[in-house]
């Protein structure tokens, strides 16, 4: 085996040991995530999911996703994210007053359930997110690293992480850092996992939350894939209603 599949392999073996931590750990949490999100479905709030820099790619694999739950709706202003200027996210993420905006822009309230992703737990706007959402009668999930939020400060005038404000909190079991990977030779840390797990977390979510509604005989209004021929109309439906 050449050099670099060997280290592909090691890589995988990694990842998989990783994810085995949380199937180890998480799974009571992330089951008591979706009693909060059933609810709010059940009752005709909304699963608000939030992330800003590479965090937001969690909100958009389950927002408006082919078998992704039409309740999810996906908190996503550009400005957070990493296409428009490298280091613009990273500045906004540390604002004070910000959260209590984006709340307003898209309408969460109580009833609601809000889920803020941030690797960290760290600065002002995930935050603000968990504080603001609370005050507003929301309940609050934070899915982040445990191993990097418990070692470092909050950057929040609360002097609290996401972890020490949400009603329950999922551990994402990437390292302090995200990146920890080794390579012999190369003087730097590799193949983040907080996206990895993450996303499967996000998942395993919804899939618990249909569940839920499914036990309830509560409707359970999922996307289809726009590739598949007549899913437009369906989804359509689901847009409109």
């Amino acid at each position: 085996m050449s050099q670099s599949k060997d280290e592909i392999v090691k890589y995988l073996d990694y990842l998989t040991a990783t994810w085995t931590r949380v199937v180890e750990s998480e799974v009571e949490p992330i089951d008591q995530a979706t009693e909060l999100i059933f609810e709010s479905c059940k009752n005709g709030g909304r699963f608000y999911v939030f992330g800003s820099g590479h965090s937001h790619m969690i909100a958009e694999e389950i927002y408006i996703r082919a078998g992704g739950l039409a309740y999810v709706k996906g908190i996503l202003p550009p400005e957070l994210m990493l296409h428009e200027m490298p280091k613009k996210s990273t500045y906004l993420e540390r604002l004070d007053g910000y959260s209590e905006s984006i709340l307003k822009l898209y309408k969460v309230e109580a009833g609601d359930t809000l889920m803020v992703v941030s690797n960290s737990g760290r600065n002002n706007i995930p935050v603000e997110m968990c504080l603001k959402a609370k005050k507003l009668g929301a309940k609050v999930i934070a899915l982040t690293s445990m191993a990097h939020s418990t070692n470092v400060s909050s950057r929040h005038t609360s002097g609290k992480n996401i972890y020490e404000i949400a009603d329950v909190t999922i551990d994402s079991h990437a390292p302090m850092g995200d990146a920890a990977y080794r390579i012999e030779g190369v003087d730097a840390d590799l193949g983040p996992t907080s996206d990895f797990t993450c996303i499967g977390i996000a998942q395993a979510i919804i899939i618990g939350v249909i569940t839920r509604l499914k036990e309830a005989n509560v409707e359970i209004p999922v996307f289809k894939s726009s590739n598949l021929d007549g899913a437009d109309e369906y989804n359509d439906f689901l847009f409109d209603n």
